[in-house]
């Protein structure tokens, strides 16, 4: 997860809007013994820097430079789990009724991991390419190996079962290996790769983390998984890497991937990620359904102990898996790895009669921790990032570090904040100037702003190339040696230094 930082001071605060990519700026003055004001002041700054760089910094507040209105923000929340805690009178009922049910199935969920875990490590034992944790490049795992597995995918079922997956509908048949070497699915629950494990044994990408997971390391590294770190651009290209050298192999499985990159509520499409596409091989898309009526079964936003206790109380889950026609990638070449996964994520879409949208997993995270801030209605904070990404290059670590100075203005129950309050953190006051600057993130004209106002503002204020020279030539003519205050008095000098 990208680094954060808590409680940023208004110097930080000041340079994060620039989001430079190209030049590393410079940490931003603030005045050591308070702050200018008067409206002479602000025409004085403007007429400073206007004639140190022959131009006027503050054109970009004009009406013609103000960023273009972006869409509205989707209603939707994909990551929301929508069931109440025990669902009201039948819910209560419904969990005292199975109280022996759930314990019954706990003690065979907990007989079948152990089985597993047992066969996997017999499996494993004295296998080189897979010792402590797979490495690139190893060998694919050999047939006897493969043939004890089928403990392992057994117990897996018997998972299934506990969890009240008594029988599972399936649509449609997995396409042969040689046809489609990479399979791709959407996300709802930890479910869906249980069932993929059992039915098809893949090769798996995932993250780094799981390796240390009890008892799941050691079933997925028998799946020869390949590890990515989602945020680090070398590990995704060695992941790319190793998905195209097991695709293109026929004696290792084949290769299952969650191009969403983390797991909705099942009820929207959110932006693919583009591992499984760039290789260019055929893919074979699959959708999972959970139908439901008092249970929803997806992760979305609840823990996984709750997640689990509410299955164990449920009669029966019902779980659909649709096998799809394969998609091939475009013909003509100059069509890019993006156009194969719109077209795949428009054939999923289809067939689960949902629709695509543009949120990410990188909205998960901020809608994460606007929650762990205490804040209420946390998806209003979601900007929908793959739009936001595409138009304005703007990366997840980026629009975190933003999300944390917004967090910093006090936004209000809605998620909006205030124009006392950003002015309050960059230590501005009531001016003409400072109007015209908070009117520049204002889209609606509320006198209040969204995260995704501000996130959209502060993207569009980095290509203000004038402003950002003169914000960098001003702090480099005002600091103090050693510091990143400047005084009254240094800063009066500057002044009179670029009106002469």
């Amino acid at each position: 997860m990208a680094s954060r930082n808590h409680g940023p001071t208004p110097a930080s605060s000041l340079a994060t809007p620039l989001l430079s990519d190209s030049i590393t700026p410079t940490t931003p003055t603030r005045a050591a013994n308070g702050h200018a004001r008067g409206h002479d002041g602000d025409d004085d700054l403007c007429a400073a820097a206007s004639v140190c760089d022959g131009g006027d910094p503050f054109a970009f507040l004009s009406g013609d430079s103000r960023p273009p209105r972006p869409p509205g923000p989707s209603p939707a929340d994909p990551f929301r789990n929508r069931t109440p805690w025990l669902g009201g009178p039948y819910g209560w009922a419904r969990t005292l009724l199975l109280a022996p049910v759930a314990a019954a199935r706990l003690v065979l969920f907990g007989l079948a991991i152990a089985i597993g875990y047992a066969a996997t490590w017999v499996a494993l034992r004295g296998w080189t390419d897979s010792r402590e944790r797979p490495r690139e490049g190893a060998g694919p795992m050999p047939a006897w190996r493969r043939r004890l597995m089928w403990v392992t995918r057994l117990s897996a079922r018997c998972i299934l079962f506990s969890f009240g997956y008594h029988w599972i509908t399936r649509k449609g048949r997995p396409a042969p290996r040689e046809l489609a070497p990479i399979v791709v699915s959407n996300h709802v629950s930890y479910i869906d790769p249980i069932y993929f494990f059992y039915e098809l044994f893949p090769t798996i990408v995932s993250s780094d983390s799981h390796d240390a997971i009890p008892f799941v390391g050691t079933i997925i590294r028998a799946m020869q998984v390949i590890y990515v770190d989602r945020f680090s651009p070398a590990s995704r290209k060695s992941a790319v890497n190793e998905i195209k050298r097991k695709a293109a192999g026929n004696s290792f499985p084949r290769v299952l991937l969650f191009p969403e990159g983390t797991t909705t509520n099942g009820r929207f499409l959110i932006s693919f990620q583009h591992g499984a596409f760039i290789p260019g091989y055929p893919v074979q898309p699959v959708v999972v359904r959970y139908p439901h009526v008092h249970f929803d079964q997806s992760w979305g936003n609840i823990s996984l102990i709750a997640l689990m206790f509410k299955m164990f109380t449920q009669f029966h889950n019902f779980m659909e898996v649709e096998y799809l026609p394969i998609v091939y990638p475009p013909e003509i070449k100059q069509e890019n790895a993006l156009h194969f996964a719109e077209n795949t994520s428009y054939a999923m879409a289809h067939a689960l009669n949902v629709l695509p949208t543009s949120y990410s997993y990188a909205d998960s995270m901020i809608a994460s921790r606007a929650e762990e801030a205490g804040k209420a209605n946390c998806s209003s904070y979601m900007v929908e990032m793959a739009w936001v990404k595409e138009v304005y290059g703007v990366s997840t670590a980026e629009a975190m570090e933003l999300l944390e100075h917004f967090l910093a203005m006090n936004p209000d129950s809605d998620g909006r904040v205030k124009a006392q309050d950003f002015w309050a953190l960059f230590g501005l006051y009531c001016s003409p100037l400072c109007k015209k600057i908070f009117h520049y993130f204002d889209f609606e004209n509320k006198e209040s702003i969204t995260f995704r106002q501000f996130l959209v503002g502060c993207a569009h204020l980095r290509k203000q190339p004038l402003f950002e020279g003169v914000c960098e030539t001003a702090f480099e003519k005002c600091k103090a040696p050693g510091t990143s205050d400047i005084s009254l008095a240094q800063l009066a000098d500057a002044l009179r230094g670029s009106l002469s």
